[in-house]
């Protein structure tokens, strides 16, 4: 095992977690640094589930993808004004499996989402801009993504988004759609994969 700036694996609700990262940083080594970061995020702070860790919390996504594997659902988010995959707050759950499923499910009104595969698909970090309207200061999104598939496409606009769209994922990676290159990152992968 490797492990990073001495942090030592956690032994409580966040170990599964840490495995699963090790796991992941095996696979895809072109994501080391990322990875890393969230695994020293993750040994070093025994509240990373939580909201309330106002410097920054865990957080779980999906790529969801069409029955044929050939769309993704994005969301156009409605506090961030940006095109996104589905997900959110972990809130206290350690299985962010089950965070991106529940996230999926909420954001997009379809029942019966399903894992592709139950690793982890990706990982991201990104700060969250301040929002004073709301006293939440500005902070980082540690995000842990799964590969989930829709049983149909037939969706319902949550009260998070703006608006949501199933996107062709050869187009997305070919035309000027503005998104960011994590997202096209998980398109090719999932491309790849399927």
């Amino acid at each position: 095992m490797s492990h990073t700036d001495s942090t030592k694996p956690p032994i409580d609700k966040r170990a599964a977690l840490w495995q699963e990262l090790e796991d992941y940083l095996e696979m895809h080594p072109e994501q080391a640094v990322c990875t890393r970061r969230i695994m020293h995020f993750v040994g070093n702070t025994p509240s990373c589930f939580e909201r309330s860790h106002t410097a920054g919390h865990i957080t779980g996504s999906a790529w969801l993808i069409s029955p044929d594997g050939k769309r993704a659902l994005l969301t156009l988010h409605r506090k961030l004004g940006k095109w996104l995959q589905p997900g959110g707050h972990a809130d206290g759950e350690a299985n962010l499996l089950r965070v991106a499923v529940r996230e999926a499910q909420e954001e997009s009104g379809i029942s019966g989402i399903e894992p592709v595969c139950t690793e982890i698909f990706d990982v991201d970090i990104h700060r969250i801009p301040a929002r004073p309207q709301s006293q939440e200061s500005a902070h980082f999104h540690y995000d842990v993504r799964y590969l989930l598939r829709a049983p149909h496409e037939r969706f319902r606009i949550s009260e998070e988004s703006r608006a949501l769209v199933w996107v062709d994922q050869a187009e997305l990676l070919s035309s000027g759609i503005e998104v960011d290159e994590s997202v096209r990152r998980m398109a090719r992968k999932a491309q790849e994969m399927l």
